[in-house]
């Protein structure tokens, strides 16, 4: 039997409890990662994502996280390598998506995404530095589409994005040669009803995939494949954003 590429390897997924953030810690399981996971509010879905890991035989814990303070990425950095022995990955996968007319968008709905989004992957990757760099390992943060094109209606969600993208070079510049940092940015990704009325959804996931040259829009496995892509087998790849949208922005 070939040896998983993640074999020996521990990696934290930072929201992942759910949705891509749980289709990443599964794929990273499934080629050999042990594998910690962060969640804010989504205690049952975290229990589940993890008793998942721990069936496909790996290591797992739940780790509840909340991105936006230093104390609690520190406490969350210590769980985690404290039960997973080491740590060799990070994904920064825990964001927020908001909507807001810009013109009228206020400080708070601005200071919220930002804080998520921004500032909770510098926080949680400057914690786990250490590790990282004794293991040689690597980052892979989650952006977006919307921090490459403008989408007028998300403008706080797009300028947090694109600041991660910014912020994903000037890290694979400073923590290098020990730890590469690459960025993963999806476009449209179907993943069901969120919250919206399933005929919104669908209708809306239907106009775009009918502007997308691949005809259809991503899934959250087609995500994972390409942060598996960045943790296992790029050795020679850092400061990359790397798009995954069918060429929807193109």
């Amino acid at each position: 039997m070939p040896t998983l590429p993640l074999t020996g390897k521990s990696a934290l997924v930072t929201g992942g409890a759910r949705r891509i953030g749980r289709e990443i810690a599964l794929t990273l399981a499934r080629a050999g990662a042990d594998v910690a996971i962060t969640f804010h509010d989504s205690n049952f879905d975290a229990a589940g994502t993890a008793a998942s890991i721990a069936d496909l035989g790996r290591k797992s814990t739940a780790i509840q996280c909340d991105v936006r303070s230093e104390d609690s990425v520190r406490l969350a950095i210590r769980t985690a390598t404290q039960t997973l022995g080491r740590l060799d990955i990070l994904v920064n996968n825990a964001a927020v998506f908001a909507s807001a007319d810009l013109a009228t968008l206020t400080l708070d709905e601005w200071d919220n995404v930002f804080a998520t989004n921004t500032r909770g992957p510098f926080l949680v990757s400057r914690e786990a530095l250490p590790h990282l760099r004794a293991a040689q390992g690597c980052i892979v943060n989650i952006g977006s589409l919307g921090g490459l094109r403008a989408w007028p209606g998300h403008a706080h969600y797009c300028a947090s994005k694109a600041a991660l993208h910014m912020l994903t070079q000037a890290m694979a510049k400073a923590f290098a040669p020990e730890v590469r940092v690459n960025c993963v940015a999806p476009g449209w990704i179907d993943m069901g009803d969120e919250g919206k009325a399933a005929a919104d959804v669908s209708d809306r996931a239907a106009r775009i995939a009918g502007k997308t040259p691949m005809m259809r829009n991503g899934t959250a496995s087609e995500v994972a494949d390409a942060v598996l892509y960045f943790a296992a087998r790029a050795p020679f790849t850092t400061g990359q954003i790397l798009t995954v949208d069918g060429g929807l922005g193109l």
